[in-house]
């Protein structure tokens, strides 16, 4: 579930950015859940060689617990961009606000 999840939110954040063509960093987001679903893959990969065939037929409860998991590096993953787009301050609108508040 967390595979299909991070999956998911790769193959979004790749359209997205792909479309617009914006300065948002998106290609940042795009890769990190890239990344997610690599990291995923491996670990399902691995789970199927340790346990077989059972891989596929996982339980109700740990498919809960997937699904909150893959959730949470989803919302994770758009923290981080935010505030790496907060910190690069592509538009300057935060770097102008401040300068207006300094007077």
């Amino acid at each position: 579930m967390t595979l299909l999840i991070t999956v998911f939110a790769a193959v979004a954040a790749t359209l997205v950015w792909y479309n617009t063509k914006s300065d948002m960093k998106l290609g940042f987001l795009a890769l990190m859940y890239w990344g997610a679903s690599l990291m995923w893959l491996v670990d399902a990969v691995a789970e199927y060689l340790e346990i077989g065939a059972e891989y596929f037929t996982p339980a109700p409860v740990e498919m809960l617990n997937d699904a909150y998991l893959g959730l949470s590096v989803t919302a994770l993953g758009l923290v981080i961009w935010l505030v790496v787009l907060l910190i690069k301050d592509p538009k300057g609108k935060i770097r102008a606000f401040l300068k207006s508040n300094s007077r």
